[in-house]
């Protein structure tokens, strides 16, 4: 397995509802267009009815024009309007756009926006879930893709902290994944055949399928000849090596043959 590391993750309550998530983020999350598209359909096309979700990525969008251009409020809305029948996820990704100068938001307005609008998915009765902006595949060798936004995982990853919500670091699993499969493979994803950044249909599927090995909790559980599970995490929690995923997994449909691919780092 190539991924060097993991962040230890919170484990979400038991619930017997089915899941709605509901896609919060920039054009690196939307549905494929002619100028964006990200892992946001591939991770969708994953559930099992009932589960079912809405991806409402807007290309360009950052933490601020979300807000004030009025998605927000419709994916706030989307769980005011469904937390009844259906537990509800709302995955917030930004940072591509929030980075570029123009946006004039610095790394500590782009954190506490982050953690607002986590804050305001669980006033209104969803769980909020962070994720790390997927990286660009901009490469200055075969095998070593730019960092462009490191800054803005690591401010991810503080806003998961102190809003107490759990983070996917897709960023750092992307990351590496390009880089195991190098700079020929990982442009078969590339939107319009040279869009480095947003993916194209089948890249959305790899992509979200790694988003959901994420929220499934992946790399699964080291386990002792106790059965207990050694994440420091799980262990605090009390769960004696339960895996992650034990209200998600059956709402959520597997791919053997790609997440074998992502998490040995070959093409998928």
């Amino acid at each position: 397995m190539f991924l060097k590391s993991v962040l230890p993750f919170l484990v979400f309550t038991k619930n017997d509802k089915p899941p709605a998530f509901f896609l919060a983020g920039d054009s690196t999350t939307a549905v494929q267009s002619s100028n964006g598209g990200g892992w946001g359909n591939g991770f969708l096309s994953f559930l099992r009815s009932p589960a079912w979700g809405m991806n409402y990525g807007h290309n360009g969008a950052t933490t601020v024009s979300f807000v004030e251009g009025g998605d927000w409020a419709r994916v706030l809305s989307s769980v005011w309007n469904n937390a009844e029948n259906y537990s509800c996820y709302v995955t917030i990704q930004f940072g591509h756009n929030d980075q570029k100068p123009a946006a004039n938001i610095s790394l500590s307005q782009y954190q506490a926006n982050l953690e607002r609008m986590a804050g305001e998915v669980e006033s209104a009765g969803g769980t909020a879930v962070l994720v790390t902006p997927l990286t660009r595949r901009v490469f200055t060798s075969l095998h070593n893709a730019t960092d462009s936004l490191h800054d803005q995982r690591l401010a991810t990853l503080a806003a998961g902290t102190n809003a107490e919500v759990r983070v996917l670091d897709l960023n750092q699993a992307s990351l590496e994944y390009v880089d195991a499969i190098g700079n020929i493979s990982a442009q078969v994803y590339d939107l319009n055949g040279n869009d480095t950044t947003h993916l194209n249909a089948y890249g959305s599927t790899v992509f979200g399928r790694m988003v959901a090995d994420l929220l499934l909790g992946h790399p699964p559980v080291v386990t002792t000849e106790d059965g207990k599970g050694t994440n420091p995490t799980q262990r605090r929690a009390g769960l004696d090596g339960a895996p992650a995923d034990c209200c998600l997994r059956r709402w959520i449909k597997g791919n053997e043959s790609v997440s074998y691919d992502i998490w040995h780092g070959l093409p998928a």
